[in-house]
């Protein structure tokens, strides 16, 4: 692979703008991580969901001279990985969009990957921004989306999603028991008023709940919202198997879930793709692939120590699981 396209890429915030990559997200299991990718000389690897860069430089200070693909669909998230691996400068490239779209980039058509990664779900940073619109702290505009340049952001999903599908939002992706009264109650607000803050939203909740609300009654739900806002389940059931594809033989593709429905898609994925058969029961003759395309690394998750969660709270929910492709 030419060496020639690697390096910084054009900035997209101004530097006064910036955020400090400590900040913007506290990477969890790190160690596992290099323990299950081995980063050797003269490899590329890619990192899907960039951040701030943290997993990126343990990945590059891991080899001396491997190669790193960052991809991040937060052009934001993009300039501070930027900055923060600015010495590595000769041996990133940066690239803007969701995670699948790593697998369409013609360099690793051409080489494959020796090594993949994603950490799903949403920064430190981006919860803690009022200006992402991803809290339910008060007066907050709803906005949710990861790429604030794309998409419909969390007020026209409430303003324009029917009744059912916010029902199965709030049941599938927030594990709420009274969803469709939430979505009923949304519904008969926006006909008078749009829902256009974390007050609204929250308001909606308390009354269809009928009493004091949770921090995590409320954690539930506008998770539920940024994972419809940003398609998170879609992206990632394209996403898996297209960088199967583009994985060398022997690579280790890891994932980081922090949700049951992104860690149950990563689950079913890898032991699907384990089993030498995936034909139907009862079939009598196999018609699949008969071949497994590798091997399942991570009977169970594996979940932070308490060490780390003692130190980063926001590690406690975190589950890594790996996949090795077949040599």
């Amino acid at each position: 692979m030419s060496e020639s396209n690697w390096g910084p890429s054009a900035s997209r915030m101004p530097q006064e703008n910036r955020q400090d990559s400590a900040s913007f997200h506290e990477p969890v299991l790190r160690t596992e991580l290099l323990d299950f990718l081995q980063p050797g000389p003269k490899q590329l690897y890619l990192d899907a969901t960039v951040g701030g860069g943290g997993h990126a430089r343990q990945i590059l200070e891991a080899c001396d001279d491997c190669l790193l693909l960052a991809v991040d669909r937060d052009p934001e998230a993009l300039s501070v990985a930027e900055t923060a691996l600015s010495d590595f400068k000769d041996r990133v490239r940066f690239l803007h969009g969701r995670f699948e779209i790593a697998s369409e980039d013609i360099e690793v058509h051409d080489r494959g990957l020796d090594g993949a990664f994603l950490d799903l779900g949403v920064s430190s940073y981006q919860l803690d921004s009022d200006s992402r619109g991803f809290t339910f702290r008060r007066g907050v505009a709803l906005d949710m989306r990861m790429d604030t340049s794309q998409g419909h952001d969390a007020r026209r999903f409430l303003a324009d999603a029917s009744e059912t599908q916010l029902t199965s939002v709030f049941r599938d992706f927030g594990e709420e028991p009274k969803a469709r009264r939430l979505a009923r109650e949304i519904v008969k607000r926006r006909m008078t008023s749009p829902l256009e803050t974390s007050d609204d939203l929250v308001a909606a909740l308390r009354v269809a709940l009928g009493r004091s609300l949770s921090p995590q009654d409320k954690a539930r739900i506008f998770q539920a919202v940024r994972i419809a806002v940003n398609e998170e389940v879609e992206s990632l059931q394209m996403a898996l198997p297209a960088i199967r594809e583009v994985l060398n033989d022997g690579a280790v593709l890891v994932v980081i879930a922090y949700h049951s429905i992104e860690d149950r898609i990563v689950k079913n994925a890898f032991r699907d793709w384990s089993k030498s058969c995936i034909c139907p029961p009862k079939i009598p003759l196999c018609t699949c692939r008969g071949r497994a395309l590798g091997k399942t690394l991570t009977k169970r998750p594996v979940r932070p120590h308490p060490g780390e969660v003692e130190t980063n709270g926001r590690a406690r929910s975190a589950r890594m699981r790996a996949w090795r492709r077949a040599a």
